[in-house]
């Protein structure tokens, strides 16, 4: 039975993950979703204890974990760098193990794909990444659902990201499009390409699925994209880097010209968020009608419910 897979499993990045399973956890947030709307809120999380490390500052992930574990019951502790030791006064492998004894999981939002990996390793409770330099997959796992929102199932659909195609945002989407079949093409100067090594890791799962990676640099390979997807040019941790951003991703600016040139009609933006308005988008375009930047945030909070309700054992 697939629900008997997740029980005590961490979400580090969807590497991990087949696609059956992702599929599970896509129609998990669904229900889950519609039960909310309906008001159909239970207590499924009573009982159980949730630490929140936060490293980077958060609005949707800390929102959506401490209002979809606290509203059905659960204990959501926010735990930032000011308050305890984590990797400074005490090793990380420490900090897991305490915390592992307290807690019935552990959400991390940081720098280091290690840390998660060494809580993940040594806390013997499920972690789930709310953010690294690296990945970002409960913010993917949204953005598949607010895809399938408006089109039905995401294989075979066409997703352009245009900016960085280091970021974390975009290095989830790969993977997880890989995995489910979803056609992905990430737009981007040459010098912030993806990192060849994650796309050899995104080859076998994309030929399973039927997927179809593309890195380009121009602008016209979003002919015929469902979606086009940006984010912010300068991660946290990279302001210093801004003006460079800027005199590379200039050119790469999501707008209605743009929008127009995939030739679809109902194609529609997506963003994470936060968003920088007249930097990687317009604020015509973020605030217009083809936007679904809001339902991502909204979905945030859906998915990470499935997640946890799915890893802690309660479906």
């Amino acid at each position: 039975m697939i629900t008997q897979q997740f029980k005590g499993r961490s979400l580090l990045t969807w590497l991990d993950y087949q696609a059956e399973e992702i599929r599970y956890l896509l129609d998990l947030s669904q229900q889950v979703k519609e039960e909310a709307r309906k008001g159909e809120i239970g207590r499924r999380f009573a009982g159980k204890t949730l630490a929140l490390l936060f490293e980077k500052r958060s609005t949707r992930t800390r929102c959506a974990f401490e209002t979809a574990f606290g509203e059905e019951g659960g204990h959501p502790v926010f735990l930032s760098g000011q308050d305890i030791h984590l990797g400074v006064k005490e090793a990380v492998e420490d900090t897991a193990r305490v915390l592992g004894r307290m807690f019935s999981a552990i959400q991390f939002r940081g720098f280091k794909q290690s840390a998660a990996e060494t809580l993940a390793e040594y806390s013997g409770v499920p972690v789930y990444n709310g953010l690294t330099d690296s990945f970002h997959p409960t913010q993917a796992l949204a953005d598949i659902q607010t895809l399938e929102e408006n089109f039905g199932n995401a294989a075979g659909k066409k997703l352009c990201f245009v900016g960085d195609g280091r970021n974390n945002v975009a290095r989830s989407l790969l993977v997880i499009c890989a995995k489910l079949g979803v056609h992905v093409t990430v737009i981007c100067p040459p010098e912030l390409s993806p990192d060849p090594a994650l796309l050899a890791l995104c080859e076998p799962p994309a030929r399973a699925s039927g997927a179809n990676i593309r890195v380009a640099a121009d602008l016209k390979e979003v002919e015929g994209a469902h979606a086009l997807y940006t984010d912010v040019w300068a991660s946290m941790g990279e302001e210093g880097q801004k003006e460079e951003r800027i005199r590379l991703l200039g050119p790469y600016q999501v707008n209605q010209a743009l929008m127009d040139m995939t030739g679809r009609a109902d194609s529609i933006f997506m963003h994470c968020l936060p968003a920088i308005k007249g930097e990687e988008v317009t604020a015509e375009l973020l605030d217009g009608p083809r936007s679904r930047a809001w339902d991502e945030a909204e979905n945030r909070k859906h998915t990470v419910k499935a997640v946890m309700l799915a890893t802690l054992g309660l479906v």
